[in-house]
């Protein structure tokens, strides 16, 4: 399945301009998405990352992905803001600590933050939950969107397929990053996958 033309459609049938809760987990991979996005959906950009270390880290990304959308100057884009959770992460990939970049314990940080993600659009209302993780070509846009439509029909909130990266998306992610300077990181954030270049 095209998951970026599925999103197309959807768009190009819309007949109002819904509320998303788009995750995100860093600035750099929501520059193209929230600038595409902007012109459909009333955008709440939700920060929950609890996979990134240290949390100095941690903080450095939020303090881009604030700055990007206050730069962005669009009112229909919020920013909500998530404690740090590591914990949380941690206990999820007891025994994955080994695997590989892009193997099963990055399924495992899909579910948890995509999770969190629905959980908050059903008590809030929001009409779609989504993620930005679909721009980068070093996630599995497969599963992650497995992920979301298994979401969808547990909880009951409408999942934003997507591929971001296609199109060129995450070309122009890199050259909107350069262009609003943003810091871009060299690993994902998990220290278990830092050896790995993302």
């Amino acid at each position: 399945m095209n998951y970026q033309n599925k999103l197309y459609e959807l768009i190009a049938n819309l007949d109002y301009r819904p509320k998303l809760l788009l995750h995100s987990c860093c600035g750099p991979c929501s520059t193209t998405v929230l600038s595409f996005l902007k012109d459909y959906f009333d955008i709440t950009v939700l920060y929950y990352n609890p996979n990134i270390e240290p949390i100095t880290e941690y903080n450095k990304r939020k303090s881009e992905q604030i700055r990007f959308i206050n730069e962005l100057n669009d009112k229909s884009i919020k920013f909500l803001d998530c404690d740090y959770d590591n914990a949380s992460f941690k206990k999820a990939v007891v025994g994955l600590e080994k695997e590989k970049e892009g193997g099963a314990r990055c399924g495992v940080c899909f579910k948890l933050r995509l999770t969190k993600t629905v959980l908050l659009a059903k008590d809030m209302h929001f009409d779609y939950f989504g993620t930005t993780l679909t721009v980068s070509p070093y996630k599995n846009s497969k599963l992650i969107n497995k992920i979301g439509a298994f979401l969808e029909q547990k909880y009951g909130v409408q999942y934003l397929y997507s591929d971001f990266k296609k199109n060129d998306g995450y070309k122009k992610s890199i050259m909107l990053s350069k262009e609003y300077n943003l810091y871009r990181q060299n690993y994902c954030g998990c220290l278990y996958g830092r050896d790995y270049d993302v």
